[in-house]
């Protein structure tokens, strides 16, 4: 199953004709992708499921109907167990950027942490997961696939954002600060987490 996101709104693409009573589901080969998106973003559609029984045929089809941007991002642990975010766009995110031409995801995810944050001594602990997003530049719609892995490092000294990516802060975050940030971030940050870190406290949620 992918789960492509547009403006936190989930394109889901599996090999199950039904994932939920709320879902319209839509043979594959006659999915008209970037109808879908405008339809999402214009609020007129918000559970649609494309279906194809062989899974292989799902990215296929991802990459074939939108231009593909790769990006490399890090979920970094210090010594304290805190989390690294960053403060953009209004949102709390982790550090990822574009991978440039020669480097492997893990090295790109190295080098956009260390230059979207001022960390350093980055040890790389373990893959994560792929997310994948639409987005538009320049009046055309593109495909995200960010290549996120997990990161260890014990740098305790300055954090640096960097400024011209418009990141407005660095921030290490406990626990409890980061299940705060998540309520505050996007969708498909959210699927990095253990869900312990999306569940808040009974006594904390507004009925």
């Amino acid at each position: 199953m992918y789960k492509v996101f547009v403006n936190d709104i989930p394109i889901i693409l599996s090999t199950e004709k039904k994932i939920g009573k709320k879902y319209t589901t839509i043979p594959l080969k006659k999915a008209k992708f970037k109808k879908l998106i405008n339809q999402i973003n214009n609020g007129e559609l918000m559970y649609v499921n494309l279906y194809h029984k062989d899974e292989e045929k799902l990215e296929k089809f991802l990459r074939k109907k939108l231009p593909v941007v790769e990006a490399g991002g890090g979920m970094v642990y210090n010594a304290k167990k805190e989390i690294l975010f960053i403060r953009r766009n209004g949102k709390w995110d982790l550090p990822k950027g574009k991978i440039e031409k020669g480097e492997t995801p893990q090295e790109g995810a190295i080098r956009e942490t260390e230059e979207e944050t001022g960390v350093k001594n980055l040890e790389v602990r373990s893959f994560i997961a792929q997310t994948y997003h639409v987005f538009k530049r320049n009046g055309k719609f593109k495909l995200k696939i960010t290549y996120w892995y997990e990161m260890y490092t014990e740098y305790t000294g300055e954090l640096v954002p960097q400024s011209n990516e418009g990141i407005k802060k660095v921030r290490w975050k406990n626990f409890a600060k980061s299940q705060k940030a998540l309520t505050e971030s996007y969708e498909n940050i959210k699927l990095l987490f253990p869900k312990e870190y999306l569940t808040t406290h009974p006594n904390d949620r507004v009925s």
